[in-house]
């Protein structure tokens, strides 16, 4: 039996994730990722905490077949992911990116290698999940929307600012705003300045979801499902299913979603 390590390197986290070639990515069972593992993006620019890290790994772990990866934390990022494992010189490390090919999806984007590699992995890993015209959020640091036909066209999409970055950005730019907190959970318009801030940068995720589900169906590809990944993953799908934004579509996280696009193109390329 066969075992692929996955790393994600997001601008915030790190990602990774243990799974045996029994598995596949369209498993939704609980147990899917029984070793799997988050840290600080950062942490992989400190010398000592990449030898936590690979320590971590390497003890709890039989060494991989191959290692797949993705990676939008810059250049040093990646040089400092590759050197995590110099007692398994051996393995292939095979990168994702944002026009890596991916037999039965194809992307519209007018430059593909300008296609965050994050945005692209996700798309792969919905399309291994199901084959409906699909919406893919992954809300993040940055909230990306993108739209995959059912034909395995990827339309492009939207990238804006996450839910902490909305805040903090009305926090240190304005004099009487302060950094808001988010508490029970929003009911409409907000009574006071703190239940204010909150409710309106749940409204502007929500209402670009919205925006993005009626322009899908103007393209005569109407959103049947929507994935949702990232850490504010649950307090989306929450909004959008009080404000009944959605109706009959399916709507509802889904873990990993980078992580199994990873996996499903490793799979192609083994």
């Amino acid at each position: 039996m066969s075992l692929y390590l996955l790393f994600d390197v997001g601008n915030t986290r790190l990602k990774w994730a243990a799974v045996e070639s029994s598995q596949q990515p369209s498993d939704r069972q609980k147990k899917l990722w029984a070793y799997s593992g988050s840290i600080s993006s950062k942490s992989l620019a400190s010398p000592e905490h990449r030898s936590e890290l690979a320590d971590y790994i390497a003890k709890t772990l039989p060494m991989p077949d191959v290692i797949g990866f993705s990676c939008v934390a810059g250049e040093d990022a990646i040089e400092n992911l590759k050197s995590l494992f110099p007692q398994w010189g051996a393995i292939s490390w095979k990168q994702l990116s944002g026009n890596t090919e991916y037999a039965g999806v194809r992307t519209l984007y007018r430059d593909p290698s300008k296609l965050g590699a994050d945005r692209w992995a996700a798309v792969i890993g919905a399309r291994a999940l199901s084959s409906t015209n699909t919406l893919i959020i992954n809300a993040g640091t940055a909230t990306t929307i993108d739209l995959l036909g059912s034909n395995g066209v990827h339309y492009g999409g939207w990238i804006l600012p996450g839910l902490e970055l909305m805040q903090t950005s009305l926090e240190r730019n304005t004099a009487q705003l302060p950094l808001a907190v988010r508490g029970d959970p929003n009911q409409g318009f907000g009574l006071s300045t703190n239940d204010a801030i909150i409710g309106g940068c749940d409204a502007a995720q929500v209402g670009a979801i919205q925006y993005a589900i009626q322009l899908a169906k103007e393209m005569n590809h109407p959103v049947e499902r929507v994935w949702v990944d990232g850490g504010n993953a649950k307090i989306l799908v929450n909004e959008i299913n009080r404000s009944q934004t959605a109706g009959l579509i399916v709507i509802e996280p889904v873990e990993g979603l980078v992580l199994r696009g990873i996996w499903a193109w490793l799979l192609q390329n083994l």
